[in-house]
């Protein structure tokens, strides 16, 4: 797949530090700063309703960061790997934690990983043929979101309340859906990225298709 050419950095582009201090990303290093500290209210004192809120303002703020990039226009090439990174690096440490201990099953779990280690590996052939980092599709983002939304009623789920009941199918609903589209997105991406690179003039830095 042929793509233009990516825009040359100019001087008028802000500097790292700059793009860092803006209020959209300044919201994406905050979720990214969580990911640790929800792992440890997982995994150590097990502080099920603390570690859910720290799920849903991650929920929220990736909402948010996007929307105030447009709104303020505020959109920047930081914000592009920050925004995709903290959503991945989420899921990850959730999945991680559930399996862990015993929230979700294993061959759930593994298909996920491997397409995040698949989707790594892409990113590195990529750039080693001179393409710029993929940006994130609507199908990838919303698998994201769809996930970022389950895992909050799984934890939910944990115990014999009739709230824990009526999450229940809620929760299992959301992960089959989110899985699905999540791995889904991944084939997609690997197949636009084998059609780039059997089609790219490799002389020319192109921007690869996203997933």
């Amino acid at each position: 797949m042929s793509t233009p050419p990516e825009p040359s950095v100019t001087s008028e582009e802000p500097s790292l530090l700059r793009q860092a201090l803006n209020v959209p990303n300044m919201l994406s290093i905050l979720r990214l700063a969580g990911v640790p500290v929800f792992l440890w209210l997982l995994l150590g004192p097990k502080e099920d309703g603390w570690a859910l809120g720290l799920l849903v303002f991650s929920a929220l703020t990736d909402w948010l960061d996007g929307k105030l990039a447009r709104w303020l226009n505020q959109m920047s090439r930081l914000g592009q790997l920050l925004d995709p990174a903290a959503d991945r690096l989420y899921i990850l440490a959730t999945l991680i934690a559930f399996l862990i201990r015993d929230i979700v099953p294993w061959w759930l779990v593994v298909p996920l990983v491997v397409r995040e280690a698949v989707l790594g590996v892409c990113v590195l052939v990529l750039r080693h043929r001179g393409f710029a980092p993929p940006e994130v599709t609507y199908i990838g983002k919303g698998a994201t979101f769809v996930l970022m939304y389950a895992f909050p009623f799984l934890l939910v789920t944990q115990g014999g309340s009739d709230i824990a009941a009526i999450a229940r199918p809620i929760g299992y609903a959301f992960t089959a859906w989110g899985a699905v589209l999540y791995v889904y997105s991944g084939v997609l991406y690997v197949v636009q990225t084998t059609r780039a690179l059997r089609t790219a003039d490799p002389a020319g830095s192109r921007e690869a298709p996203g997933a």
